[in-house]
This record gives structure tokens, sequence and C-alpha cells, in this order.
């Protein structure tokens, strides 16, 4: 692909600019992003309702083409002949980054089968602002949006459950609601971050295990966003004595007092006292 090194708008190139926004509060936008903003010919918004309120903070006065998932395939044709007569184009959805679990994915992948310069301005992310306060592997698989149906839950959770990283889940309250046994099915092993109103006044996070989340009484509203800790694996090491462990016992209890030995024997293992205390019994118990 040849970029352009200059255009008619202070130096910024040609091409189809995806523009991050914020997930809540608005100063939470980039300087960088503004700028691109202001310098636009025109921009994408995912509903310009939305989008003006953002647009009206900054003095943004760019043209607005309203383009969502309902009529993006048939905006292709006009925003790629926009995009061909040298223009500048900036693509934002309502909240976060275009693209990711929005619309958006139609017009970049036309641009690149017109060989149209595309530029990323990144910022803000629910997905990963959740992911930074859960205290979970940072290693995660992002999924989106809940599934529609329950067949679709199903087949896709069986495949979720087996992932051994942290999953990132956007969902609506009233799914939300409506889900928890079958979250509770899949990852009943696991702890769950539940953020709400994020970036916002009323912003609040829930931890707690899975297993508990019909117990608890959480007030939720609108989107929110879910993090699955990653897997738990128990200790492969075993909670019973091993053979090895018998035969020390052994020749070690005619020389120490059973607390010497439980506390040798324990020492670095997951082994409970109990168990090792009562082996050393049976054994004086034998004599």
């Amino acid at each position: 692909m040849n970029l352009q090194t200059d255009s008619h708008n202070n130096n910024l190139k040609y091409g189809l600019y995806i523009v991050s926004t914020p997930i809540g509060n608005l100063q939470d936008i980039s300087f960088r992003a503004l700028e691109v903003l202001r310098k636009s010919d025109y921009i994408l918004c995912e509903d310009t309702r939305v989008s003006k309120k953002l647009l009206a903070k900054y003095k943004i006065r760019s043209k607005l083409i309203s383009n969502h998932k309902f009529n993006e395939k048939k905006n292709i044709g006009k925003i790629i002949n926009i995009l061909k007569s040298n223009k500048i184009v900036s693509l934002i959805s309502d909240a976060g980054t275009p693209t990711i679990s929005d619309p958006g994915n139609v017009i970049v992948k036309e641009c690149i089968n017109n060989n149209i310069n595309l530029f990323p301005v990144p910022g803000a992310s629910a997905a990963i602002a959740a992911l930074s306060i859960s205290g979970f592997t940072n290693k995660y698989y992002f999924y989106g949006f809940f599934p529609e149906n329950n067949k679709e839950i199903n087949e896709n959770f069986e495949f979720l459950s087996k992932i051994k990283d942290s999953i990132v889940f956007f969902i609506s309250s009233k799914k939300f609601n409506r889900s928890i046994s079958v979250i509770k099915k899949y990852f009943s092993d696991r702890e769950i971050l539940i953020c709400k109103e994020m970036t916002k006044y009323f912003e609040e996070c829930f931890r707690l295990d899975v297993s508990e989340l019909d117990k608890k009484n959480i007030s939720l509203r609108g989107e929110i966003t879910l993090v699955i800790s990653e897997k738990k694996f128990e200790n492969k090491t075993s909670n019973n004595l091993s053979e090895s462990d018998k035969t020390k016992i052994r020749k070690m209890i005619k020389k120490l007092k059973v607390k010497e030995i439980v506390d040798l024997i324990k020492d670095g293992k997951n082994i409970p006292k109990k168990e090792i205390y009562n082996y050393c019994l049976k054994i004086k118990n034998e004599k």
C-alpha cells in the first residue's frame, strides 16, 4: 500500500481513520483523536445523536454520515467514492473502538480491497479497562457480546470453558440476569468481575466466585462488561501420602516425635497434617 505523505488538510494523510471514542466519560479522548476528527471531511457515526454530544463538547463541525449495522452495506459505494476522491474520513462508534463488537468491518474490508489507506487512532476500550483492574491473568480471550440463542450459547461456552485464560464478554444487564445459570454451568470453578457504568459517575464493579452469582443481590443496568478469571487448576501435588513418604515415616518413627515427623513430611507438600499424624499413630499401634 502506497501512503501519500501529504494532504490538503494540515499534513493528515488521505484515508479512513478508525477513531476510538470514550466509553462513558467524555474526557477520555486523546488529543490526536480530536485533531483527526476536526480535520476530517466526513465522520461516519454509528448513531449521529450520540456522536453529536461528543462532537459538540469539543466544537467539532465535520460533516456526519450515519453508518450503522443496518445501512453500512448500503453506504459502501458512497463512502468508497468519497475516499477515492482524496478525502479524510473518520469512523467512530457510540463508544470505544469501532469494528470491535461494533459496526465498521464492512467498510474496513472494502478499503483493503480498494487499496485505501487505513489508520487506527487508539483510545478507550471497555474490555481492556475491565481486564486491567481484574487481577486475573493478562492473557485473555475477547468474545464480545453474548450469543443470541441458547443453542449458540451452549455450543460457544462448551468451547470457551476449555480456555485456560481470562475471558471478556459484553452483555446487557437483562440478558445477564437470564444467563446466570448457564454461566455457572460452564465456569463454576472460576471468579468473575462484573463492571457496570464504566468511567461514569455511577461506575461500580463486583468481584465474586461464579458459583455465588445467584446468591448475591447485584443491581445492574445498561450494558456491562464481564471478565471471567483464568481456569483454576488444582495443585497437582497429591493430597495423599505417597509410598515414599510412608517409607520415610516408618524409618523416622523410632527416632523422632510424631510432631517432628509431621513437620518434615508436610514441608512443601499439599498433604493434610491430620493424614500424616494418623499414619504415624497407625504405625505405632502396629508395634
